[in-house]
């Protein structure tokens, strides 16, 4: 199956304001919601940061249709993992065959300002391991009792579960996660942007790997894709609203250790705009735009979920729902 998804741009907009465009999301034909789970942005002044648990309840209660999700949650550091296995045991519940559990292994930018140390990326790794298969114990098992090289549960039970367990993707750009998605979760998430080779050669071979390591195939799992797009039907307008997050297009060597989203900021304003439209799709020609999206279909995902840079969401939204999305389901 084919989705075609919305990316509630946390970082960017209020609670109440997000939810209204996750709603519209709906409205208009998109086929899931997702949002990151951070707390602090990359940009301090004007930037947000709503909590995904909240926030994701209340747009279950206001949706039917759209699978509803995060894209990503750390469940390692700011959560214990048996709380977001209630957390998200809860909203499957409220919203049954629509939640997503994404999860991912976390920036310092979110973790360190609540006093944590910042570990190494194996270390890392092994908590978001561990914690995956906490939750996918807790959600099996009742008085689940644990000791695990960084967490702990004693005769712990989840009471309220869903009938249809809520699906755990794993978000990574980098081989040993990807390899890990495959072999233990029921999805994959990771970002556009980064050149195809990454895609082709590396990610989408790793989750191959991993899946026929488990002894299932690739097509077992939903491969989900974050896709950075700014399409308008002005030009200039697409690529200067990029601008906003400057930060993507930074290397991982010049965000590394930035943990003050001021200084996040400063870093990506001081880039020109020509190098922050290099981490999107940036266009306004419907049949070029739809052609340069439906390259990531090509190489094997099968969920597409949009990142538009711009400040106005329902522009994004409606002109994305009748120049784009249509074009796009003709082709797959």
């Amino acid at each position: 199956m084919i989705r075609f998804g919305y990316k509630a741009s946390a970082e960017q907009f209020a609670p109440a304001e997000l939810l209204k465009y996750g709603i519209l999301a709906e409205e208009l034909g998109f086929d899931s919601v997702f949002v990151s789970d951070h707390l602090q942005p990359w940009r301090h002044d004007g930037g947000h940061a709503p909590a995904a648990l909240p926030w994701l309840g209340a747009l279950a209660a206001r949706t039917e249709r759209v699978l509803v999700g995060t894209s990503v949650l750390t469940p390692t550091f700011r959560y214990h993992p048996a709380v977001v296995a209630q957390a998200f045991a809860t909203l499957g519940c409220l919203a049954p065959g629509r939640a997503v559990l994404g999860v991912g292994s976390g920036e310092s930018l979110n973790e360190v300002p609540l006093g944590t140390r910042w570990p190494d990326g194996k270390e890392r790794f092994a908590r978001l391991k561990e914690a995956v298969l906490l939750i996918q114990k807790l959600w099996a098992e009742d008085r689940v009792t644990y000791e695990g090289q960084f967490y702990k549960t004693e005769n712990a039970t989840i009471y309220d579960k869903p009938a249809q367990p809520v699906p755990i993707y794993i978000g990574a750009s980098g081989p040993a996660a990807t390899r890990l998605a495959g072999r233990i979760a029921d999805g994959f998430i990771t970002t556009s942007g980064k050149g195809h080779p990454l895609y082709t050669d590396t990610l989408l071979p790793a989750v191959r790997e991993g899946a026929e390591k488990a002894g299932r195939k690739i097509d077992d799992l939903d491969l989900m894709i974050e896709v950075k797009v700014s399409f308008d039907d002005d030009l200039d307008r697409a690529r200067n609203d990029t601008h906003y997050w400057g930060a993507l297009a930074l290397s991982p060597e010049e965000k590394t250790g930035v943990e003050d989203p001021v200084e996040m900021q400063r870093l990506a304003d001081a880039l020109p705009v020509e190098r922050t439209a290099t981490r999107w799709i940036v266009s306004s020609d419907p049949e070029e735009h739809a052609a340069k999206v439906t390259e990531y279909l090509d190489m094997g995902f099968n969920h597409l979920v949009f990142h538009a840079p711009g400040p106005d969401q329902e522009r994004f939204l409606r002109l994305y729902s009748t120049e784009i999305l249509p074009r796009l389901r003709d082709r797959s």
